[in-house]
């Protein structure tokens, strides 16, 4: 993709919008609108905005940011073609006045990360999600409820699955988008869905998720639906996830996970690696599950995983190794929830798993028993620790950790910290209906 093709074809295909992208801490996806007749100059990363007013970013006196649009993630974003006009879309890097990268914008991070990948050796971070959702009805007011969308369940058909109209349509425009999809399905619970879409490179995975999750939304709210990312919405069901499968490639992007010659057929990096995620689980969780909400749904009973420990089939473990081999060797990793900031998820997952490879970190015996079915002094022979069981105690391993530190920066850092412990705060000051049912007759 060049400057001059966007031009051809904005112009082409009479695009009257623009919209520039971005992502800030908490991973809430941002934009700024310009008319058409502006690409040029946006092309040539001269508009400006205000990063005082997004979360985290900047001081009210370092208020100006400059927008830099990566050219390859050039689209027609076909799904929102209104009355006004065509739209496109350009994901963009945020830098600051001068011209230097910002450091508090997630997308540097991701490409830091991958930097410090390639001097060691490797060519690619591969990264396939398989992000859960649920659809939900909207009132008259056009508000999302918590009345489910129909009460299927894994796999069903219609007219059980009440959303296989709004999961096609949500498919063929990501198929307009060149998304490469692979499949899409009703998830567990009642209202519960997922849809999948091909490997890619990190930085790339991370674009299409915010793009995905921006498509599911718009094209939910034109069937009525309101679509929601939120880990557990309904407590007396499976919560969502974001299954997010891991491999690195070397040089003609041969997969260095793969090695028939080792039992399981894992390469003694794909050990290292899983001993660096083990290691630093505990640090990472806080970014992988960011919400107060995200721990209502590590809890035993609904299927996502609550301990640190590994396995080659079994899914209560924090990380299973799925049965394919040869090119398709992958370390899925189970516990990362949707909410999360995907540039900052895998940026330290990238990172722990570095660690990993660079210090030969060996990971403890994979376990083949259901974990939820071990009893304690069992877990303790089998050095199985249990995953941060809030988002206070998860912050407590966050801020200690120096790998945290050396991939998100001091910046970001230190902006997801304030952030979290006001949204921590905020939570242990609220009285929930469930203290008022369950205490205001009782004392």
């Amino acid at each position: 993709m060049t400057k001059e093709i966007i031009l051809q074809e904005a112009k082409k295909e009479d695009i009257r919008f623009i919209r520039l992208i971005f992502t800030d801490i908490e991973g809430m996806i941002k934009n700024v609108e310009i008319p058409v007749g502006k690409l040029e100059e946006a092309l040539d990363n001269k508009i400006m905005f205000d990063g005082s007013s997004i979360e985290g970013f900047t001081r009210i006196q370092e208020a100006d940011m400059r927008l830099f649009p990566d050219i390859d993630t050039w689209l027609v974003s076909t799904f929102e073609n209104g009355k006004y006009g065509k739209v496109g879309r350009l994901i963009c890097d945020v830098h600051l006045p001068n011209g230097d990268p910002f450091k508090g914008d997630p997308r540097y991070v991701m490409k830091e990360t991958l930097k410090k990948m390639k001097a060691l050796g490797f060519e690619s971070f591969h990264i396939g999600v398989e992000p859960e959702f649920f659809l939900f009805k909207e009132d008259a007011l056009n508000n999302g409820t918590l009345d489910m969308n129909d009460q299927g369940g894994y796999f069903d058909l219609a007219p059980v699955d009440g959303a296989e109209d709004c999961r096609r349509d949500i498919v063929n425009e990501l198929s307009n988008l060149r998304f490469e999809m692979e499949a899409a399905h009703h998830e567990v619970a009642p209202g519960q869905h997922e849809i999948n879409f091909e490997f890619k490179d990190a930085l790339k995975a991370c674009d299409q998720l915010q793009t995905f999750k921006w498509v599911v939304k718009n094209v939910a709210k034109r069937h009525g639906y309101h679509a929601t990312f939120m880990p557990k919405p309904i407590a007396s069901v499976n919560g969502s996830g974001m299954h997010t499968n891991t491999s690195l490639s070397l040089k003609g992007g041969v997969n260095a996970f793969n090695d028939e010659t080792k039992p399981l057929g894992l390469s003694d990096t794909t050990l290292y690696w899983i001993g660096g995620l083990l290691k630093h689980a505990k640090s990472f969780t806080a970014i992988t599950n960011p919400l107060v909400n995200s721990y209502k749904r590590l809890v035993p009973g609904f299927e996502a995983p609550v301990y640190i420990a590994w396995s080659d089939a079994n899914r209560s473990a924090m990380i299973r190794i799925p049965a394919v081999r040869g090119n398709a060797t992958r370390a899925e990793i189970r516990s990362v929830d949707p909410a999360a900031n995907p540039y900052l998820a895998f940026s330290l997952i990238l990172a722990a798993g570095l660690d990993g490879i660079k210090n030969k970190i060996m990971p403890p015996k994979n376990v083949s028993e259901n974990i939820y079915r071990l009893t304690l002094t069992q877990k303790e022979d089998l050095k199985i620790e249990a995953l941060p069981s809030n988002l206070y105690e998860a912050l407590s391993y966050f801020k200690e950790s120096d790998l945290v530190k050396e991939t998100l920066g001091e910046h970001i850092k230190e902006g997801f910290i304030k952030l979290k412990t006001n949204e921590w705060d905020d939570f242990r000051q609220t009285v929930t209906k469930w203290e008022i049912d369950r205490n205001l007759r009782r004392y």
